[in-house]
C-alpha cells in the first residue's frame, strides 16, 4: 500500500527519485498524468488500466465526462524507473504542476501524488484547518 509523505528534489536532468518504499509497488514502469489541484499522479500499470476502463465507460454525450477523460488520458505518459528508482518527468507535466526543485511525494493508497513543495505546504495547511468541516461533509458519504 502506498502511504506517507516524502520530500524529494528534482535533479538538473528532470529526474525524480521515487521513495524506496513505493518502488516495489510500482515495479519497473508506471503511468504519470495530470491530477487535480495542479499536482501529478502516478499509477501502477494495474491501477491505470482500471482507471482507463472507467474513463472509457463514461458517457461521451456528456461534456464533463469527455473533458475529464481528455485531461486524464491525453496528459498521461509512461514512465520507467531506472536502476536508482528515478523517473523522468516530461516537461509538459512539470509545467502543469509548476514543479520546481523541491517536491512533496504523497502515497495515497492506490496512487502517488507529486506536488510542488511550497504548493503542497500551502494546500496541506488550508486542508488541515478545514478538517472538521470536511469530516462533517464526508459523513453524508458514510465516512
Amino acid at each position: 500500500m502506498l502511504i506517507g509523505e516524502y520530500k524529494h528534489t528534482i535533479d538538473s536532468k528532470k529526474r525524480l527519485a521515487v521513495p524506496a518504499k513505493f518502488r516495489s509497488d510500482l515495479g519497473e514502469s508506471a503511468v504519470i498524468t495530470k491530477g487535480l489541484e495542479n499536482c501529478l499522479v502516478i499509477y501502477t500499470l494495474r491501477e491505470w488500466e482500471r482507471l482507463a476502463k472507467k474513463l472509457e465507460e463514461l458517457p461521451s454525450s456528456q461534456a464533463d465526462a469527455r473533458n475529464f477523460a481528455r485531461i486524464m488520458l491525453s496528459g498521461a505518459s509512461d514512465v520507467e524507473l531506472d536502476k536508482l528508482g528515478r523517473i523522468l518527468i516530461p516537461d509538459y507535466l512539470k509545467n502543469y504542476a509548476c514543479l520546481k526543485k523541491n517536491v512533496a511525494i504523497l502515497g495515497l493508497s492506490n496512487k502517488i501524488e507529486i506536488w510542488d513543495g511550497d504548493q503542497w505546504e500551502e494546500h496541506k495547511k488550508k486542508t488541515e484547518n478545514e478538517a472538521g468541516n470536511i469530516a462533517e461533509r464526508l459523513k453524508e458519504l458514510g465516512i
